[in-house]
């Protein structure tokens, strides 16, 4: 897949080092890819995001604090938030989701908020593959909420600052074709997470593009977290770190600290951003005042309708479907003494193949579970991940049953993977139940309507019904209002 070329063709101008120059010469820094982006941060204005950026843009601030709010409950986010108060000084500044009567220093509120967004794995996801929001929103909240009555950022600019972190996420990952498949080495929000925070922070601070491209750089010694500890308890602490310390790198560069000027380009013998992807090829960015396209205008979000991993998504649908083949030809419930076989046709990925899965963080990392559980029940929600229905007998007893299958044609690539359900009967007939673009993907985005009422559902676990309206309202409001108070005092 080649995404990056598609993407970027529009808004990148040719590198302009030359070819074969011995390795001692060295571009003007004007001309590197690193100032490139510390000017694009630094110059980007809110005249510059157009009525889709700022609608589709304000969908993911709704979900990400919804799925944030109900991510309050969980064991990991208590594990976090308990750690933060009894390691660290009282700092009582930036609001903390689901707790009225708590507040952290900025930098902690950011991590235990991006702890709770990715706490269920219910936040959006994007293509090539990361989880956006969850890096940027908690950083932003906070950095305003530390911000003085007088000097509150207005709306506008508040989702100036979130669209800065989720573009600049996107353009880094468009410079990998590695980048477009379902990654096997360092999880992606550890990777861009980190610099798409500090963009946003320092274009909340309104760093000049000096500093802003050291925040970059800064962001990147902060960057990097293995894959090998997906479907475990640590991995929401990918997205706190990444919210906090791309929060921290900005405030670091507004004290004057510096760091590689070189970060982001491409140096023979040297890695800096290059470290994370073998086939790294870095391109400038256009100033904002050459008709900049944001990629949010190009390509949706994906928001998920029940808190897994995105390509739980696609085997979920397939599975349901063969239910209510099931239900139609049977008595009205499912049975496994009905099922002989239950094949899966699924990309090969090996953090996702979890047969067993012993815990919700390894259910919600298993092709397996969520076709069995959509099988079993008609759909996969928030309840499907209780201990209680994990260890369902029938559950199990269905478990049992499944093969993987991983064809050529169906590769790890959350825009271009396929799900397909194929349920061998005891009595020999076969069902079979297949999905392209499950309702949530960014090809078949959520209306309005659903993606408030998962919001609704999310937000009222914690939040008076009458609060969570008015959150709803904040919002959709926010480009129009003078100051983001409005909604910061809501999450308080």
């Amino acid at each position: 897949s080649k995404c990056f070329v598609f993407h970027l063709q529009k808004t990148i101008r040719p590198v302009q080092a030359a070819r074969g120059v011995h390795q001692s010469a060295h571009p003007a820094p004007e001309d590197t890819v690193t100032a490139s982006f510390g000017q694009f941060i630094s110059e980007i204005k809110p005249q510059h995001l157009s009525p889709v950026v700022l609608q589709r843009s304000k969908r993911m601030v709704l979900d990400s604090i919804g799925v944030g709010l109900i991510g309050s409950t969980t064991d990991v986010f208590d594990l976090a938030l308990q750690h933060c108060q009894h390691m660290y000084a009282p700092d009582f500044i930036s609001s903390v989701y689901g707790r009225s009567n708590v507040r952290l220093s900025p930098t902690l509120a950011a991590f235990v908020n991006g702890v709770a967004t990715h706490s269920m794995d219910f936040d959006d996801t994007w293509h090539p593959a990361t989880h956006p929001s969850g890096a940027v929103l908690p950083a932003v909240l906070a950095l305003s909420d530390m911000m003085p009555a007088s000097r509150k950022p207005s709306g506008l600019d508040f989702l100036l600052a979130f669209n800065v972190g989720i573009e600049i996420q996107g353009r880094l990952m468009r410079f990998s074709n590695e980048a477009c498949n379902i990654p096997k080495r360092f999880h992606p929000p550890t990777v861009v997470g980190p610099m798409g925070s500090a963009a946003a922070c320092a274009r909340l601070l309104s760093l000049d593009s000096s500093q802003c491209s050291h925040a970059l750089a800064i962001a990147a010694s902060l960057a990097g977290a293995p894959m090998a500890n997906a479907a475990t308890q640590s991995k929401p602490l990918h997205i706190g770190n990444a919210s906090r310390l791309g929060l921290e790198a900005a405030l670091l560069a507004s004290r004057g600290l510096e760091a590689s000027p070189l970060v982001l380009d491409a140096v023979a013998g040297v890695a800096g951003f290059s470290a994370f992807y073998e086939d790294y090829k870095p391109q400038p960015l256009d100033s904002p005042h050459d008709g900049h396209a944001f990629l949010l205008e190009e390509q949706d979000m994906g928001f998920k309708r029940f808190p897994a991993h995105l390509g739980m998504h696609w085997v979920a649908d397939a599975a349901a479907s063969v239910h209510k083949l099931l239900v139609g030809v049977g008595p009205g419930k499912i049975s496994p003494d009905q099922v002989q076989d239950i094949l899966l046709r699924v990309p090969l990925s090996k953090y996702i193949n979890r047969p067993f899965p012993e815990s919700e963080h390894e259910a919600r990392h298993s092709f397996q579970f969520n076709a069995c559980s959509a099988l079993l029940d008609g759909e996969v929600t928030v309840q499907s991940f209780t201990p209680g229905a994990i260890r369902r007998p029938e559950l199990h007893a269905l478990l049992s049953r499944v093969r993987l299958e991983h064809p050529h044609d169906n590769p790890a690539n959350f825009n271009l993977m396929y799900g397909e359900v194929q349920v061998t009967l005891v009595g020999g007939d076969i069902l079979k139940g297949r999905c392209d673009t499950f309702y949530g993907h960014w090809r078949n985005p959520l209306t309005n309507e659903s993606l408030r009422k998962k919001f609704r559902n999310n937000a009222e676990v914690v939040l008076p019904s009458a609060k969570v309206e008015r959150l709803i309202e904040a919002v959709d409001e926010l480009d129009r209002l003078d100051d983001c108070q409005d909604l910061l005092s809501q999450l308080q």
